[in-house]
């Protein structure tokens, strides 16, 4: 014979039952859009934050998202080429990349770029490992901080879409390592954020996410609790204008306006280290980490969503 639901069982359910409600309008909202998430920090490195990002994505495809993967592997690269006895040098954030760097660079981001393939396979979402170079998606030039030669270093000059669009309408997820070419088809290491942002408005993304080793925008970088939520895109630039956006916030945040002002409709910064946080971040009306809106957007945990 069923026993009846104790009382606080039966309100465990109703927050469960609240939580899904809660998510139904953002759902409809970005039915069939593309999202590109920028796959970095300790979520690459530890296991079962892997597996939460994973699921995330594999769920958004599920129900209806059109998710693509750009993932990083800075720390893998900076491990193997130590191996070798080779030692990082970095001129203004970029990696200086020599024809032996750049070989080893190319073998391990492509290693973890399989690596993620089979974990969404894993959990029954069809998924293609590649590379910027494959379909020429990231044709480069040679980027040249301050005037400075670093090697094999691209900047992103133009994304082609064909084999992303072809894979996303046959069902995959496209899992992209940020490895471009140039005119002479040599391989160059694409910093992932720059990558990331580039496909985002090549494909014209209605979200582009960053998931990082930080909260998100602190109003106080010495206060966590002083998240911001959101932010229009003149509010970002006042904010950077301020003298607030320090250390590695000030490049993501000028990232997430130039995504902005190209036509991507939101961009969020999110803390990879929270287990789920694309869910909690897409599908709460407040959310966990900062959402980057254009100046006409309107705000959802202000709004009621469905009205967005």
């Amino acid at each position: 014979m069923d026993q009846e639901l104790s009382s606080k069982e039966m309100e465990l359910y109703l927050d469960k039952a609240s939580v899904l409600i809660e998510a139904l309008p953002y759902i409809q909202h970005f039915q069939g859009a593309t999202i590109i998430v920028k796959y970095g920090g300790s979520a690459m490195v530890e296991h079962e934050l892997k597996k939460s990002v994973i699921k995330d994505v594999a769920l958004l495809k599920l129900i209806g998202f059109r998710p693509i993967i750009v993932h990083g592997g800075g720390k893998e690269i900076t491990r193997w080429l130590g191996k070798i006895g080779k030692k990082s040098e970095f001129v203004n954030g970029f990696r200086v990349t020599d024809d032996e760097t750049m070989y080893v660079a190319e073998m391990v981001l492509n290693r973890i770029n399989k690596g993620l393939v089979s974990m969404m396979e894993k959990v029954g979402v069809k998924a293609c490992g590649v590379s910027g170079k494959d379909g020429t998606i990231l044709r480069v030039a040679r980027k040249r901080p301050g005037g400075e030669d670093i090697g094999f270093v691209g900047e992103v000059q133009e994304v082609d879409t064909t084999l992303l669009n072809t894979l996303l309408d046959s069902g995959f997820v496209p899992v992209i390592c940020p490895v471009g070419s140039d005119n002479g088809y040599y391989s160059y290491n694409v910093n992932a954020d720059d990558a990331a942002c580039a496909i985002a408005k090549a494909m014209k993304a209605k979200k582009l996410v960053f998931l990082s080793d930080i909260k998100g925008v602190l109003a106080d970088p010495d206060d966590p609790d002083s998240l911001i939520s959101e932010m229009t895109v003149a509010q970002a630039k006042q904010f950077i204008e301020s003298g607030h956006a320090g250390g590695g916030m000030l490049p993501k945040l000028n990232s997430c306006i130039d995504a902005i002002e190209a036509g991507v409709q939101r961009v969020h910064i999110l803390d990879g280290r929270i287990p789920h946080s694309q869910l909690l971040e897409f599908f709460t009306n407040k959310g966990i980490g900062t959402a980057i809106i254009g100046d006409t957007e309107r705000r959802f945990y202000e709004q009621n969503p469905q009205e967005a």
